[in-house]
C-alpha cells in the first residue's frame, strides 16, 4: 500500500525531552524518599501513563495528592523544556512529508498541557492530535494508534509510526503500523525486541531516507 501518513509520538521522538522528564520525576520522587537513577527511570517510568506510575510508586497518596504531585512534576518539566529543540533532521522529514502530501498525526501519552506547550515550542501543527488521557487506555495498548488511524481513515499499512520507548513501539506495532524507533532514551535492542523494524538516533539517519525513497 502507498504511504499516506506519518504518526509521531511526542517526548523523545520529536525532541530529546526524556532527560528532562527524568530529572523532573526523580526530583519529585526524592521528596518521598525514592532515590531513583537512570535505570529506574527507564524501567519504572519511561513510556508509562502518569496516573498509573503515581499509583504504583506512591500508593500512599490519595487521588487528589497524586494529581497535585503530577501537576508539580509537569510544571517542573515545562520549566526545564523552555529551550527544547527538534531532533536533528525532523524539519527535513516534515518538509518531505508536506511535499509528498502525507498527513501527520500526534499520538502521545503526554498530558494535554505538555503536548500543546512542546508543539508551540517546536512550531509543529498536527491533525489529528490523539491524547491517551482522552481514551479508555493509553500506550502500550494499541488504542491510541487505532484511534489515529480511524481519524485518518487509513489502514495500518498506509501509515508509518515513530516512537522512542518499548511501550510506544508495542502500541504502534500492536495496531499493525510499521514502526521506526528513535534511540533517544532506550537501547536499540529493547526497541527492536518491542517490534521496531528500524532503530535510528535521529532523522538524519540515511537508512531512514533510503527506506522512504524506496517507497517511491
Amino acid at each position: 500500500m502507498k504511504l499516506r501518513a506519518l504518526l509521531f509520538d511526542l517526548d523523545g521522538t520529536l525532541a530529546d525531552t526524556d532527560r528532562l522528564h527524568e530529572q523532573a520525576w526523580l526530583e519529585g520522587l526524592a521528596h518521598y524518599g525514592i532515590q531513583g537513577d537512570h535505570h529506574f527511570y527507564q524501567t519504572q517510568i519511561s513510556g508509562g501513563l502518569n496516573p498509573e506510575i503515581v499509583a504504583r510508586l506512591l500508593p500512599q497518596l490519595s487521588q487528589a495528592q497524586g494529581a497535585a504531585f503530577l501537576e508539580q512534576k509537569e510544571a517542573r518539566f515545562r520549566e526545564l523544556a523552555s529551550e527544547v529543540q527538534p531532533l536533528p533532521g525532523l524539519k527535513a522529514l516534515w518538509d518531505w512529508a508536506q511535499s509528498q502530501g502525507l498527513r501527520r498525526a500526534l499520538v502521545t501519552n503526554a498530558p494535554r498541557e505538555n503536548a500543546h506547550y512542546l508543539l508551540k515550542r517546536l512550531g509543529l501543527v498536527f491533525d489529528p492530535i490523539v491524547l491517551s488521557e482522552d481514551l479508555p487506555a493509553g500506550k502500550p495498548d494499541p488504542l491510541p494508534y487505532q484511534t489515529a488511524l480511524q481519524h485518518l481513515n487509513l489502514a495500518p499499512q498506509e501509515a508509518l509510526a515513530f516512537e522512542d520507548s518499548p511501550s510506544g513501539v508495542r502500541a504502534a506495532v500492536g495496531a499493525g503500523i510499521p514502526t521506526v524507533a528513535l534511540t533517544t532514551g532506550h537501547p536499540p535492542e529493547a526497541l527492536a525486541q518491542a517490534g521496531a523494524f528500524l532503530c535510528i538516533p535521529n532523522y538524519t539517519d540515511p537508512r531512514l531516507w533510503d527506506w522512504l525513497r524506496a517507497l517511491g
